[in-house]
C-alpha cells in the first residue's frame, strides 16, 4: 500500500481537480475573470475588454450559457460583470436570473463588450479581463492563466494587487504529485475505502445531469435521447446502450446551456461526465458493490488527471480521449481485471482514439463522447481477453507510461498547427 503521506497528497490533488461546474468551463472561466475584475473595480462596469488565447476562444464560441438560452462569449462576459461572484469558482454564474439576462443583453446591444484573440498568450489557457467604470477614469484587470480558476494578475487603476510569473505553456500543474499509472492503480485499489468516499459526489451530480437530459424531448442534438429511444432497435436494452445514452445525454444538457451542475475533471465538465457515467452505469448494471464503484471512480478520475499532467489542460486533442481512457481502465477493474489488464486497456485506447481533434465546445461534443465511451468498452473487453495492441503497432510502447507520454506529446506539441487551423476555420 502507498504510504499515508502519498495517499493524502493524491487525495488533495483529486479534490483540487474534481470540482463542480455549471456550464462549459471555458466561457465560465471567462465570466470568472470578468467577475473578479468587476469586484476589484468596486462599481458597475460600463465597458469590458477581454483578450483570450486561441484555445479559450475555440471552446467558447458555440456552447450554450446556462440560464440564458443564448450561445457564446458576450452574454457570459456580461453576466460575469452583472451577477458573477468569483467566490463561486466554476459556478460563478449560479445567480443568473431573467433580470440579469435582460441587463446582459442591453450591455451587448450598447457595444460595451469587446473580445479579442491574444495570439502571443503565454499559455493555451489564458484570459485577460479589463473593466472600466462609466467615466472611464477607473479600471480593473484580472488575468487567469494555466488553470480555469488560477488568477495570476489582479490590478486596479494600475496598482498591482496580485502578480505571479507565468511559465509559457507549462504542463506541470500537478508537479507536487508525481504519478505513474501503477501509482494511480495502487491508490484506487489499495487505499482505505473511507479515504475515497468523497468521489461519490461525482456520481450524484453527473447522474442527475444525465437523468435530466433523458426526460422529455432532450437537449442539443438529443444524442442520448435518440440512443435511449429510437436507437433501441439497433442498440437494444443493454448495458452498453445505457452507458452511451447516459453519458451522451449529460453532455447534451450541458452543451445546450441547461443550468445543471456537473462534476468536472481537470477543468472540464465534459471530461468529468465521460469519466464518471460509463463507470457508474456499468457498475449498476452488474450489481457492483459500493466499494467496487467507489474504487472504480477513483481509478477513472485519477487516470485522467495523470494523463493531463503531461498533456496540459487544453490542447488540439479532444478531451474525450483522455476521459474515456480513464473510464476504460475503470471498466477493466469492474470486469475483474488486474493492473496488467488495466495497462492493456490504456494501450488499446491510445491505439484507437489518438488524433481526435478538439474543434471547440458545442452540442456535437456528445457525438465525440459517445465514440469515446464505445471505444472504452471495446478496449476493456479486449484487455479482459488478454488482447493488447503491441509496441510494433503505431505509437504504443511496451511501457504503458511511455505510451501515455507518446499520446500527450502528440496532443501537446505535434498538433499545435492543427489547433491554429481549427481556429482559423472556426473564425471565418
Amino acid at each position: 500500500m502507498l504510504d499515508q503521506n502519498t495517499r493524502e497528497e493524491i487525495t488533495a490533488l483529486i479534490k483540487r481537480e474534481v470540482i463542480p461546474a455549471i456550464g462549459c468551463t471555458e466561457p465560465v472561466a471567462v465570466a470568472l475573470a470578468v467577475a473578479k475584475a468587476a469586484e476589484t473595480l468596486g462599481e458597475p462596469a460600463s465597458r469590458i475588454e477581454v483578450a483570450l488565447s486561441g484555445n479559450i476562444l475555440k471552446n467558447a464560441m458555440g456552447v450554450g450559457i446556462p440560464g440564458t438560452g443564448m450561445i457564446g462569449l458576450p452574454i457570459a462576459i456580461a453576466l460575469g460583470a452583472i451577477v458573477g461572484k468569483s467566490e463561486y469558482g466554476l459556478e460563478v454564474l449560479r445567480d443568473v436570473d431573467d433580470d440579469a439576462v435582460a441587463r446582459g443583453k442591453a450591455m451587448i446591444a450598447d457595444g460595451a463588450i469587446s473580445v479579442s484573440h491574444a495570439p502571443d498568450a503565454p499559455d493555451k489557457l489564458f484570459i485577460s479581463a479589463v473593466v472600466s467604470d462609466v467615466s472611464g477614469e477607473h479600471t480593473a484587470k484580472a488575468v487567469i492563466c494555466g488553470g480555469h480558476t488560477h488568477f495570476v494578475d489582479i490590478e486596479k487603476d494600475g496598482e498591482v494587487l496580485l502578480h505571479e510569473d507565468v511559465v509559457a505553456d507549462s504542463t506541470g500543474q500537478h508537479e507536487d504529485v508525481s504519478l505513474t499509472l501503477e501509482t494511480v492503480w495502487r491508490y484506487a485499489v489499495e487505499s482505505p475505502l473511507e479515504e475515497l468516499m468523497f468521489i461519490k459526489e461525482a456520481e450524484r451530480l453527473n447522474r442527475a445531469a444525465a437523468e435530466c437530459a433523458l426526460k422529455g424531448t432532450g437537449f442539443g442534438h438529443k444524442v442520448g435521447r435518440i440512443i435511449a429511444t429510437a436507437g433501441k432497435s439497433l442498440y437494444g436494452n443493454t448495458p452498453a446502450s445505457h452507458m452511451l445514452a447516459m453519458t451522451a445525454g449529460a453532455c447534451d444538457a450541458r452543451m445546450a446551456g441547461e443550468p445543471v451542475a456537473v462534476m468536472s475533471n481537470s477543468g472540464s465538465g465534459n471530461q468529468g461526465i465521460t469519466i464518471t457515467l460509463p463507470v457508474v452505469t456499468y457498475a449498476e448494471e452488474i450489481n457492483a458493490t459500493e466499494e467496487q464503484t467507489v474504487r472504480a471512480l477513483a481509478l477513472a478520475h485519477l487516470t485522467s488527471i495523470y494523463i493531463k499532467q503531461s498533456l496540459g489542460r487544453l490542447s488540439a486533442l479532444c478531451g474525450c480521449v483522455v476521459a474515456a481512457t480513464g473510464a476504460s481502465i475503470a471498466l477493466t477493474y469492474l470486469m475483474g481485471g488486474d493492473y496488467q489488464h488495466g495497462t492493456y486497456a490504456v494501450k488499446n485506447m491510445v491505439a484507437t482514439l489518438t488524433g481526435m481533434i478538439c474543434d471547440g465546445a458545442k452540442p456535437a461534443c456528445a457525438l465525440k463522447i459517445m465514440s469515446g465511451v464505445n471505444t472504452a468498452l471495446v478496449s476493456a473487453l479486449m484487455a479482459m481477453n488478454d488482447e493488447c495492441v503491441s509496441s510494433a503497432e503505431g505509437i504504443v510502447d511496451d511501457d504503458v507510461d511511455a505510451t501515455v507520454h507518446n499520446l500527450t506529446a502528440i496532443g501537446r506539441e505535434a498538433m499545435n498547427e492543427t489547433d491554429l487551423m481549427v481556429l482559423r476555420i472556426m473564425s471565418k
